[in-house]
């Protein structure tokens, strides 16, 4: 195993360290766990805290800041976090409008959010979630009931984080959250899987001319094993599946060209080239683009692609302002 680390124990802390060290304007972390936050609590307004398993950054503590989250609770590496550790991310976040979790459908995700928003409820604070469930290559895997939360989480933060800094209800932010989970797909694959630190050797394999279909962000099988195509029939093959779950045809939407982690820039801007071309062949108009790493999977090569259909509300608080370590916008 092959890391730029110090001790596979501390991956985790250091990590969140040096985040909150590249926006220390922006970020800190809590004493109580690896938990970012802003450094300027949000006050009158409905808070959002997101989080699970290390190893997707910059999810999702790089989403931490105004128009988007006000924290992220970060586990061991593809580990969920604790329901104590989500707790203290509530209990600093929380105000009177209340506080909305983002929970990516993997179950111990769901179960320790679930606890910990209990928990918040046992001391009085009004606390809700929504769980994002994005993911149409399978509908259940080795960590979920249903659909993986994945990539289109990320979209989820974006809407959500804007329509809370509007003054919205916990109700109506709940509610413009569960619009974009309903109008959000995402389908990934992979040629190389990663390594968790503390494992110390891949959580598959791979031949060298083969690739996966429908991977999770974990590293979770997905639909099927096949040989490595070329990068338009793998990006085409993704679109189907997603195009073929939601009516896209004549919708704006926004594109999300996610890489794993390992995979390099002209790889997925030759990914995105085609796309293009593809959604306009097919009547899927294309509003704005996001290509880059926004939920990895370590140093995993592949990549994903979401697709979130707009309607005038959904692209207001897409294009509103937000500042945070990786999405910034206005």
């Amino acid at each position: 195993m092959k890391k730029l680390i110090n001790n596979p124990e501390d991956v985790e802390e250091q990590m969140i360290r040096g985040l909150v060290k590249s926006r220390p304007e922006l970020l800190e972390k809590l004493d109580e766990g690896n938990i970012v936050v802003r450094r300027e609590k949000k006050q009158g307004r409905v808070a959002l805290v997101s989080g699970g398993g290390s190893g997707h950054e910059p999810a999702h503590g790089g989403y931490v800041g105004p128009g988007m989250l006000d924290a992220a609770v970060a586990g061991p590496v593809f580990t969920s976090p604790t329901p104590d550790k989500i707790l203290a991310a509530i209990e600093h976040v929380e105000n009177p409008e209340g506080v909305l979790c983002i929970v990516k459908n993997y179950t111990g995700d769901v179960m320790n959010f679930e606890m910990a928003i209990d928990m918040a409820k046992d001391e009085d604070l009004k606390a809700d979630y929504v769980v994002v469930n994005d993911d149409v290559a399978v509908k259940d895997s080795l960590y979920t009931t249903g659909r993986r939360g994945v990539a289109g989480t990320v979209l989820v933060h974006k809407i959500a984080g804007a329509k809370a800094e509007q003054g919205a209800s916990l109700e109506e932010v709940k509610r413009v959250a569960e619009k974009t989970i309903a109008n959000v797909r995402t389908m990934g694959m992979a040629i190389s899987p990663c390594t968790v630190p503390a494992a110390g050797k891949p959580g598959f394999t791979l031949a060298e001319d083969e690739m996966e279909i429908g991977i999770g962000i974990h590293g979770e099988p997905g639909t099927h094993r096949e040989k490595l195509q070329s990068a338009n029939e793998i990006a085409r093959q993704l679109l189907d599946k997603i195009l073929a779950d939601i009516d896209y045809k004549d919708s704006e939407t926004v594109l999300l060209v996610n890489g794993m982690g390992a995979t390099p820039l002209m790889e997925l801007y030759i990914i995105n080239d085609f796309v293009q071309d593809y959604l306009k062949e097919k009547g899927v108009r294309v509003y704005s683009t996001m290509v880059g790493n926004y939920m990895t999977s370590i140093e995993m090569a592949g990549l994903s692609l979401t697709l979130l259909r707009l309607d005038e509300e959904l692209k207001t608080l897409y294009d509103a302002p937000a500042d945070t370590a990786a999405i910034h916008k206005g």
